[in-house]
């Protein structure tokens, strides 16, 4: 039956609207439409057309069947109507209740049956308060998560901003420092080169004033051989007759080192030059000392009010953080990448304990200074260098460094330990390549 109905409505249904004809109307091709969605097609056509087979019509061509009409007006009527949401598809009967064990709706029918037995239920309207009520606060509760997560948006944004900003001004600072190193290169190269022109200039000066020297006496030597030669070509007589002349012109010249050695080229002292340039370019680049962060101090050890340098002390009154190291304290820098230079002023102390150490330690326990414990370190002690646990020989006790410099290739996994005026590796250490951040 539902089956003839569907196939009913096709035949019964407007093209145009594409629904059951209202005040259906035929043309002359046989098309049927509605009355009012066939005008409105037309005022959009100069010239009247059937919007099936589009063939011409006549204004008065449509024509009007009362029985037609009736059939369809009969139709609508009989149509069946769709399923009410309001009623329960199982039982027929409207819902009533609200099971909130399993979040529908349900007629009275459901509510005793052994499906919701024990279920806690209410009815619609009561239901439909309670929930809203709760959907409201639960709403609340996210608007308030949204504010927040607007504001953690906001924060990155300008976060970002900020790093940008800050990275062009490093990245500006960065090429204008490197300039200047560059052309206090360029300078010095300038000079240096200008300093073996110089020098070379002196040498081949006094090489061609010798040349000039022996260019001479070569040609007076060359004209006097001549002239013996001419005077043994000579008639007997003459010969004899200026014999005493012709062993004058073969007394030997008094020329000094006739075949001098040929000198080694003395080279210019590059590699001493390069140090020295290097010695004088650390003159123009500015250390920061390094600065340390007084919440990670051990009791230990007093850090000064500039936050630059440490000292032991006895007793010390500490609050206890969870920055704060058991033994040692760190810069207020940590690093993750790349590579990394600094100084530290060790001078006359007659211990002390330089090195990095993995962010992951545990700070309020006592470790042995090794690099299996994520501690990378350098010590003095009792006149002995170690590395970790390990002496150190090849230090001159005579040649103690006032200053150690710190060279972290985090890329690389290594960390050295130099002195930098005798420029001179004192130590290395492969740091493990799992380590995250080095403080």
């Amino acid at each position: 039956m539902a089956d003839a109905l569907s196939f009913l409505e096709e035949d019964l249904t407007c093209l145009i609207c594409c629904d059951v004809f209202t005040d259906p109307v035929t043309l002359k091709c046989s098309h049927s439409l509605c009355e009012k969605c066939l005008q409105r097609f037309w005022m959009t056509r100069d010239v009247p057309q059937c919007p099936v087979c589009r063939k011409e019509c006549s204004q008065d061509e449509p024509t009007k069947s009362l029985a037609f009409r009736a059939l369809c007006e009969t139709f609508k009527k009989r149509k069946p109507s769709a399923v009410s949401r309001d009623v329960c598809p199982e039982h027929e009967e409207k819902f009533k209740l609200f099971c909130f064990v399993d979040q529908q709706p349900i007629c009275v029918v459901c509510y005793t049956s052994k499906k919701h037995e024990d279920h806690k239920c209410s009815p619609v309207d009561e239901a439909t308060g309670i929930l809203k009520e709760d959907l409201k606060t639960q709403t609340d509760r996210l608007k308030v998560t949204l504010g927040n997560l607007k504001k953690a948006h906001e924060s990155c944004v300008k976060q970002v901003e900020l790093s940008k900003e800050c990275t062009s001004k490093d990245e500006n600072q960065i090429k204008e420092d490197f300039e200047k190193l560059h052309q206090f290169l360029r300078d010095e190269e300038e000079k240096q080169i200008r300093s073996l022109h110089k020098e070379t200039k002196l040498q081949d000066e006094k090489l061609q004033a010798r040349m000039k020297e022996l260019s001479a006496q070569i040609s007076d030597l060359s004209e006097r051989m001549a002239a013996v030669w001419q005077d043994i070509e000579a008639e007997n007589i003459t010969f004899l007759q200026n014999y005493s002349n012709t062993l004058i012109r073969l007394q030997h010249p008094s020329v000094a080192n006739t075949i001098p050695e040929l000198q080694e080229y003395q080279h210019y002292p590059i590699q001493t030059v390069i140090f020295t340039t290097w010695v004088k370019m650390q003159n123009i680049v500015e250390q920061p000392p390094v600065t340390l962060d007084p919440d990670t101090a051990s009791s230990k050890l007093q850090v000064s009010q500039d936050c630059t340098s440490v000292q032991y002390v006895e007793n010390k009154i500490v609050l206890d953080n969870p920055e704060r190291m058991y033994v040692g304290v760190l810069a207020t820098q940590g690093f993750s990448s790349g590579v990394h230079c600094w100084d530290v002023e060790v001078k006359n102390n007659s211990h002390w304990t330089l090195g990095v150490v993995a962010e992951t330690v545990n700070r309020k326990k006592y470790y042995k200074l090794y690099p299996k414990k994520h501690f990378w370190c350098f010590h003095y002690m009792n006149a002995t260098y170690k590395q970790g646990n390990d002496p150190v020989s090849h230090i001159n006790s005579n040649e103690r460094p006032n200053i150690i410099r710190l060279h972290l290739d985090f890329d690389e996994g290594e960390l050295r330990f130099i002195d930098p005026f005798r420029n001179r590796i004192l130590c290395t250490y492969t740091v493990s390549q799992d380590v995250n951040t080095l403080l």
